[in-house]
């Protein structure tokens, strides 16, 4: 087993969404957990115009084997043009707590 995690992070535009997405992405294995931060204001430059908006924040824990697949499930399910699709490498977790991760996204 590798010793690795990685974080993807995203925001979406509302708690629906947020569950829809956590939901599916536990049901495929594809993540280990989903944890959702909000709500929260963004401020962003988009299309040549400051904006402000609502959005929850989602740390979605995975594999680094399972990134790719966890990447195109999220931007099929995602309702934004171009969604956040941030990757963290978690290089030092907890050990027991890796173990937990990667039992978790395995598939049966």
């Amino acid at each position: 087993m590798s010793d690795t995690c990685a974080i993807v992070c995203t925001t979406v535009p509302s708690l629906e969404v947020a569950e829809r997405i956590a939901s599916a992405l536990i049901e495929a294995r594809l993540a280990a957990c989903v944890q959702r931060v909000g709500p929260i204001t963004s401020t962003y430059r988009w299309k040549g115009a400051v904006t402000r908006d609502e959005e929850f924040q989602l740390f979605i824990k995975t594999t680094p084997a399972e990134v790719e697949a966890l990447i195109a499930q999220l931007v099929a399910l995602h309702p934004y043009e171009v969604p956040e699709v941030l990757v963290l490498d978690a290089d030092a977790p907890f050990q027991p707590y890796a173990a937990w991760l990667h039992a978790s996204v395995e598939k049966p």
